[in-house]
């Protein structure tokens, strides 16, 4: 039988961040793992029980001007990189990391973990409860609906929903 073994408290100071940036706001209850391989920008609030899952390896990188609602998890572990001006809603999901597909005999737990970045592009917006998949690259200026289930990559400036989220349409650039 395998042996678990704690990640530790979650509890963390602001000098333990690989960076942090002016004017980030923690509500109360949130946890963070590993912050030396977490970046915070400037502008960035961080809602009530949001965790912020740093790994001993990959970097997890928050741009400016960000806003991660109240119950988030963000895996860091395969690298997860979120640009400026983003909107997380609550509940999100972020995984950097899932078990590869393992024998039909095996136990999954004990399959290899595949590690697997993910990007969000400057502008995004995630409605609340969407999950992110390892791997996937949203674009700039994406809006993924709430609940949304994002398995493949989407492309700048898209509409996005479901599950699996499919793009719905692209939006028009405004005209100055």
């Amino acid at each position: 039988m395998k042996r678990f073994s704690s990640h530790g408290s979650g509890d963390f100071a602001r000098e333990d961040f690989r960076s942090l940036g002016q004017n980030v706001i923690f509500e109360a209850g949130c946890l963070v793992f590993h912050p030396e391989n977490i970046e915070l920008g400037d502008n960035i609030y961080i809602g009530h029980q949001a965790i912020l899952k740093g790994y001993y390896k990959g970097l997890m990188s928050i741009g400016n001007d960000v806003w991660i609602g109240q119950q988030c998890f963000l895996h860091g572990a395969g690298g997860l990189r979120i640009g400026n001006g983003v909107g997380i809603g609550p509940g999100v999901r972020i995984l950097t990391s899932a078990h590869d597909q393992p024998a039909a005999d095996q136990i999954i737990m004990e399959a290899p973990i595949r590690f697997q970045p993910v990007h969000i592009g400057d502008g995004s917006d995630l409605g609340a409860g969407a999950t992110i998949l390892p791997g996937v690259r949203i674009g700039s200026y994406v809006q993924v609906g709430a609940g949304a289930l994002v398995n493949r990559d989407l492309p700048d400036n898209s509409v996005a929903a479901g599950v699996p989220a499919r793009v719905l349409r692209i939006r028009e650039a405004t005209t100055a």
